[in-house]
């Protein structure tokens, strides 16, 4: 990969909502058509593939594409924006009890601009699971840092919503 390949990679998604619903092929074979460019083996073409079927309403098919990027080792950014991207599709494809196994590490690693769409999604998994307050808890985590105000409170509530207290059913 180089510059010229990214900045191609980058144009191509940056037309994603250009196509309809019914080209959603179009732009798969967009990404196909780069990803036909990488060596083979290569950990990003999956991940680019997951990508364009996750990004066109086709969970089922990135699951196994995510899977394929991570095991050929896509690490560092990408490789924690298709842990995050993998969760949410497992999410839809009613295995969410995996996406929060594979993301609940990603609380307690190297933070980056990445963390609030890692709880985000998170939350979202627990909720599929009727976890509901522990998702509530973690959005509220993640946005209390944005407040102009507030900041301590809600990152408070957030705590309270998932410590245990006499008040409520087992705690």
């Amino acid at each position: 990969m180089n510059q010229d390949w990214e900045d191609r990679v980058a144009a191509a998604w940056a037309t994603l909502d250009d196509y309809a619903e019914a080209d959603a092929a179009d732009f798969r074979a967009v990404i196909d058509a780069l990803v036909a460019e990488l060596p083979d083996g290569s950990a990003r073409g999956p991940f680019e593939q997951a990508c364009a079927w996750d990004s066109t309403g086709r969970s089922d098919k990135a699951v196994p594409l995510y899977r394929e990027a991570l095991a050929r080792g896509l690490d560092g950014y990408q490789g924690r924006r298709a842990r995050i991207q993998l969760s949410s599709s497992l999410r839809n494809v009613g295995r969410a009890e995996e996406g929060v196994k594979l993301l609940m590490p990603e609380l307690d690693g190297p933070s980056d601009e990445l963390d609030d769409a890692v709880r985000a999604t998170l939350a979202l998994c627990l909720s599929s699971l009727g976890r509901d307050r522990e998702g509530l808890s973690l959005v509220l985590g993640a946005l209390a840092p944005h407040l102009p105000r507030y900041q301590r409170s809600m990152a408070n509530y957030a705590r309270a919503l998932v410590e245990p207290s006499p008040d409520r059913p087992g705690g």
